[in-house]
């Protein structure tokens, strides 16, 4: 939220000959531009230049997706403000004390002092806010007001119930307006990561993980690092399953001498298989009760093919041959010789990363990187105003009132100080 500040008013740098512009957006460029502002005392302007800058640079942030003849339309001369009153004491007193001395230059002792006087030059831009496109944007459920003029464009936004396509729609007190949350999702989630992006980041994996496997020591058995039981893991299901598939990729890309070609082929059947049975979490339809199901033959499967790793094991050193018609031996994931292949801590792990994938699933349909995670740098523009009701669940916000001034507060969001605004109010006073 804007303050009322006596900080220097702002300018914009010039980089290349060109000048660095603010935009409502929340690109990770944008966010460098605005650490590059510096203060400006404007002394070898004169008035009207000094009026023509700041009304530059103000619009360049507030509607640059307006048109000047639209916003001039738009503008309005009487600023909205409120003065907080205490009902109790107004009820108590009638005003005599407030009054007492008005008008001849006397202070009274009993009226009350202002701490902070009202920023009325903060919402010269406060028309704006009634406009569809910038609501959704300030919702936070688009990243740039452009992404949110398309969202209104394409269809993909409701007020009070009805299909709206005009960005410009000025809200009233009490409406209520919802987009698609496909939409959302995809404004607000990481972007997807092209084909070829994804192969050359593969590709380098794979070279770390040849790395990593030749600096280990070459055993023939497979043995993976006990878990701490007594160290509290706050790390995000997702890299927890993650790590624990990565494991055979990270065994699988390890150089031929330090791997037989029959220990591959255990590893690929042991992943295709676990792959399968997760594939199953990605339904909507699969409740808890399903993924406990899931869990359970996971661990069956990976205990009987424990049991036949021993089995194998004990007749090798007999000395005798092994039957072709077992099923393949799979390395365990923990060296224990245990009952539950898993430890506890190893089991909780597992199923908050199977009941995350269930409900955050992989899927490849989607226009976003799945499974779903914030976009970055959008914590710096992580607010709501004060006049919307927001609620993310379902995508949906209500417009409570008119934004207005109250003591040391201005309702619109703007990153410039009081003086920048109030000479740009005095060019579109002057203008009207």
């Amino acid at each position: 939220m804007a303050r009322g500040s006596r900080f220097l008013p702002l300018k914009t740098v010039k980089d290349s000959n060109q000048v660095i512009k603010l935009r409502q957006s929340w690109s990770k460029y944008n966010l460098y531009n605005f650490s590059r502002v510096a203060p400006s005392d404007y002394r070898n302007n004169n008035l009207f230049q000094t009026k023509w800058k700041t009304k530059s640079l103000s619009r360049n942030y507030h509607g640059y997706q307006v048109r000047e003849k639209v916003w001039q339309r738009m503008f309005d001369r009487r600023l909205r403000s409120v003065v907080p009153m205490n009902p109790e004491y107004l009820a108590a007193n009638d005003g005599t004390i407030e009054s007492a001395g008005r008008g001849s230059g006397l202070a009274s002792e009993g009226r009350a002092k202002k701490k902070f006087p009202i920023p009325y030059m903060q919402m010269t831009y406060a028309p704006l806010e009634r406009r569809l496109d910038t609501a959704i944007f300030r919702s936070m459920f688009a990243s740039s007001i452009r992404q949110a003029r398309q969202f209104v464009i394409h269809g993909s936004v409701r007020v009070n119930g009805q299909r709206m396509k005009y960005p410009g729609y000025l809200l009233n007190p009490g409406d209520m307006f919802q987009v698609v949350p496909d939409r959302v999702m995809y404004a607000a989630g990481q972007p997807k990561v092209n084909l070829a992006v994804r192969k050359a980041q593969a590709q380098v994996d794979a070279e770390n993980a040849e790395a990593e496997a030749a600096q280990a020591e070459e055993e023939q058995a497979i043995v993976e690092p006990e878990p701490e039981e007594d160290v509290d893991d706050d790390r995000d299901p997702r890299d927890i399953l993650k790590e624990l598939q990565s494991q055979a990729k990270s065994i699988l890309a390890s150089p031929r001498e330090n791997i037989g070609a029959k220990r591959k082929q255990d590893l690929r059947a042991f992943t295709k298989s676990i792959r399968r049975l997760l594939s199953r979490g990605k339904s909507a339809t699969i409740k808890t009760e399903s993924i406990e199901a899931q869990f359970a033959e996971i661990q069956e499967q990976l205990k009987i093919r424990r049991e036949n790793k021993a089995a194998d094991t004990a007749t090798t050193k007999d000395g005798e041959t092994t039957d072709p018609t077992k099923p393949k031996e799979t390395p365990s994931l923990s060296p224990t010789s245990t009952d539950n292949i898993l430890s506890d801590t190893d089991y909780n792990q597992l199923f908050a990363a199977l009941q995350s994938m269930q409900e955050n699933p992989v899927d490849e349909s989607k226009p976003y990187a799945t499974p779903w995670m914030p976009r970055d740098y959008m914590s710096a523009f992580a607010f709501i105003p004060r006049y919307l009701e927001v609620n993310h669940n379902i995508c949906a916000a209500v417009y409570l009132r008119h934004p207005v001034a109250r003591p040391g507060l201005a309702e619109v969001p703007t990153p410039f100080n009081e003086y920048v605004n109030s000479t740009a109010y005095a060019w579109y006073l002057r203008r009207r």
